[in-house]
């Protein structure tokens, strides 16, 4: 089962931003989409963003779109999360999760589709 380690959580004022990372196994990102969830207090798991295997396609979540960017960086092994714009709204724990499904061409939305989570990382936008 692939481990997978995010970091770059931490606390941010409305409007900022931060960058979060995951490494990832390499054999991961070739044959599976690695995504971003997160999870709000007192709700459930939201899908953020997923790139398909090899980068071909990325995914956001509509509440996301045009803030938030995901990439990757194959040397390192890792994906990241770009959050800018920050909201409150944006509070919660992140965190970077594996396809059930190898080969997937277009990313779920569907946060039931991903199992693997790592174990977290802290978000939180407040004044």
């Amino acid at each position: 089962q692939a481990q997978l380690i995010e970091s770059g959580g931490g606390v941010v004022q409305p409007g900022g931003e931060l960058r979060l990372s995951c490494t990832a196994p390499p054999r991961t990102c070739m044959w599976y989409t690695v995504a971003w969830l997160r999870q709000a207090p007192g709700k459930g798991s939201e899908f953020v963003a997923g790139q398909s295997p090899s980068a071909r396609d990325t995914t956001y979540g509509d509440s996301v779109k045009g803030r938030f960017t995901m990439s990757r960086d194959n040397d390192s092994m890792r994906v990241f999360l770009q959050m800018n714009s920050l909201k409150p709204e944006d509070t919660g724990v992140y965190y970077c999760a594996v396809d059930k499904t190898p080969n997937r061409r277009t990313p779920s939305t569907n946060s039931d589709a991903y199992d693997a989570w790592g174990q977290g990382t802290q978000v939180t936008v407040s004044s």
